[in-house]
């Protein structure tokens, strides 16, 4: 399986905003190249979006696997690591969706004017909107 870390690429940027980006050690290594695209695709080319889903991915393993173990001074909380996992998943969706926002590419007004009536009604709609 292939793992790069190229923070210059959409890939390597999901990378950065999960934490997943030691590329020497196998074991610290998350996810995939083909599962980091699966994401970006799952998320039309969003990263943050992706990142988030890949972290909901995380989360779900680890409340399944982890659950509450407590081996001598150590305890580990799958929930509690999950929660926290899906708060900062919460927080990439709704940066992604400021973003979003912020290019308005979202919504627009589109009125049709068929006679003069519907141009009257036209005018009149722009300025409650205006002001």
């Amino acid at each position: 399986m292939a793992f790069t870390y190229d923070p210059t690429t959409p890939r390597g940027l999901v990378r950065l905003l999960i934490h997943d980006t030691d590329d020497v050690t196998a074991a610290n290594q998350i996810f995939q190249d083909n599962e980091i695209d699966a994401f970006l695709n799952l998320e039309g080319d969003n990263v943050k979006r992706a990142a988030a889903q890949a972290l909901m991915s995380i989360a779900a393993k680890e409340a399944l696997i982890l659950k509450v173990m407590k081996l001598l001074d150590i305890t580990t909380d799958g929930a509690k690591l999950a929660n926290s996992l899906r708060e900062q998943a919460k927080q990439w969706r709704e940066e992604a969706d400021v973003d979003e926002a912020a290019a308005g590419d979202d919504f627009d007004w589109a009125e049709p004017v068929y006679d003069v009536f519907s141009a009257r009604q036209k005018l009149i709609n722009e300025a409650l909107r205006d002001g």
